[in-house]
């Protein structure tokens, strides 16, 4: 009697039969419901918090089609958002592929197509890298972005900022969204002089390899809110990184090649001349008309949340 309880205990332990990554953070959180289980830029996350942090991952994973047996991979740094996929994913009895942020093209791709992971979870500035990679991994259908490390230049001197609200029945779908206003862009640069601009994923307009103009889409209640933002001529981005820290995964992702209108159309160009274009090819592509005025309340609203949300980053 008391050696089968002691195997079973060792068992337990992980000596005989697991019981799993996913049912071992339940028993922490049922034996240290309140002790800290993460300390992350000093804020601290119980177990319990952990817990339901994850359940909520599983489920929208759930929600994706991700089963027993599928892998996923993640590509984090140390931040609580990997924890907490980390255990969803075992919560599915789904195999975790997780790999360096340094990673490049290659070797993303590879690990992608080798483990066969139906979906990733990264960060949110990592997404444009993955959609390029899309047509070369066929079994990856989602690509879920996290975090809170998306960084955007913005100089007064050489980028324009402009944000469109909308209805999100315009569209349809965030893709949509994304695509028609990325069409938009490209529309706008070649009136502007600038002739082989081009848009294939989520996020970024180029010219060549160099990344010209970015997409930023919030989803707001019943509102989509893009800010998009667009390079007049070429930003020197090292200033920036002298005065302020940014950790080397972040940096590697963001210091990509950039341009500008002037480079790229071989003349300068006004915020009124961008204005007036985009104005134009607005109108001629999805019939909105830009109009002077105070904002409707539901846009007031989209565009105070859009300013909070981007406060707190």
């Amino acid at each position: 009697m008391f050696g089968r309880k002691r195997k079973a205990q060792e068992a337990a332990r992980g000596g005989g039969l697991p019981i799993g990554l996913g049912r071992a953070l339940e028993e922490m959180v049922r034996r240290h419901r309140r002790r800290e289980a993460l300390v992350f830029e000093g804020k601290t996350v119980t177990y319990q918090e952990l817990e339901e942090s994850a359940n909520r991952v599983a489920s929208g994973l759930a929600d994706y089609g991700i089963r027993k047996g599928d892998r996923v991979a993640m590509m984090m740094p140390n931040i609580p958002e990997f924890a907490y996929t980390f255990f969803a994913i075992q919560k599915l009895g789904a195999v975790a592929v997780p790999f360096n942020t340094m990673y490049k093209g290659r070797e993303i791709s590879f690990i992608l197509k080798d483990s066969g992971a139906r979906a990733i979870v990264c960060l949110s500035n990592f997404a444009n890298l993955i959609n390029e990679l899309r047509e070369d991994c066929p079994d990856l259908e989602h690509v879920i972005v996290t975090g809170q490390r998306t960084l955007v230049f913005l100089d007064p001197d050489a980028t324009v900022n402009v944000q469109i609200v909308c209805e999100r029945s315009a569209f349809g779908s965030s893709d949509g969204a994304l695509r028609e206003i990325g069409v938009v862009l490209v529309d706008t640069l070649a009136e502007l002089g600038v002739k082989d601009a081009w848009y294939k994923h989520q996020g970024a307009v180029r010219v060549g390899g160099r990344k010209i103009a970015t997409i930023l889409l919030s989803e707001i209640e019943n509102l989509y809110v893009a800010n998009v933002v667009t390079f007049l001529k070429q930003m020197d981005a090292e200033p920036l990184f002298k005065v302020l820290y940014v950790p080397p995964e972040i940096k590697d992702k963001a210091l990509e090649p950039m341009t500008g209108i002037a480079e790229a159309a071989g003349n300068e160009v006004t915020f009124e001349q961008f204005k007036d274009a985009i104005s134009s090819v607005l109108a001629a592509r999805l019939g909105i008309h830009l109009e002077p005025g105070e904002l409707t309340r539901d846009e007031l609203i989209a565009y105070e949340k859009n300013r909070a949300l981007a406060n707190r980053i």
